[in-house]
């Protein structure tokens, strides 16, 4: 914040001048400069013009550190989405909540609850089970990819290894990303530890 002082006679005033950089909830450019005139008559109003201009410069730079920061971990982000339920249960089923809550970070091919319903009936079920365990384990981990593959490098790509330890097969069909035999409907959802793409099926190891 620049402050300079402008008027030799009469009411002085003060120029306040805060300049942002790409603060995108406010929809300004790049190093755009926002101008205040404040009139000063007395001391105690030049304080209060400084101080309510010192809460709007710290409001402005939370909100751009906010939304460059992600506050929600894998996890949370999935169960605040309302569309993962049956993976968030599986997760859980499986034991891996504190490995998706962990720092990571990890890239997650997210199968929607859509996608868990085109299993053949029962599938689901058999799964959660404890018993099973394990088994589900490989399928949830064959959904994860170390690292932090947002959209434009998944394009690059022909595979990806897993936390599984198997490879997905990944291409581009009819200008969509296919992953396996899943297509990618949604893509860079942040998260505190990684990111979230959207699958519209559950792919399943080898």
């Amino acid at each position: 914040m620049l402050v300079s002082a402008c008027g030799c006679n009469g009411p002085a005033s003060v120029a306040l001048k805060f300049r942002t950089t790409n603060l995108h909830p406010l929809r300004l450019k790049q190093t755009e400069e926002l101008r205040t005139e404040i009139p000063i008559q007395r001391g105690r109003m030049m304080t209060k013009h400084f101080r309510t201009g010192a809460l709007i410069a710290s409001l402005l730079f939370t909100t751009a550190a906010f939304a460059a920061s992600p506050a929600n971990d894998i996890v949370d982000t999935a169960i605040s989405a309302g569309s993962f339920n049956t993976l968030v249960a599986a997760v859980k089923a499986a034991g891996l909540v504190d490995t998706l809550k962990g720092a990571g970070p990890f890239t997650v091919f997210a199968p929607t609850d859509e996608a868990f319903a085109k299993l053949p009936a029962g599938t689901v079920e058999e799964l959660l089970k404890p018993e099973n365990k394990s088994k589900l384990q490989a399928i949830l981990t064959y959904h994860v990819v170390p690292g932090n593959v947002i959209a434009k490098d998944v394009v690059k790509l022909k595979t990806a290894k897993t936390v599984n330890g198997q490879a997905l097969t990944v291409k581009t069909e009819a200008g969509a990303v296919m992953v396996d035999g899943a297509k990618v409907v949604k893509t860079d959802i942040g998260c505190s530890n990684g990111v979230i793409h959207v699958i519209d099926s559950v792919v399943l190891p080898k």
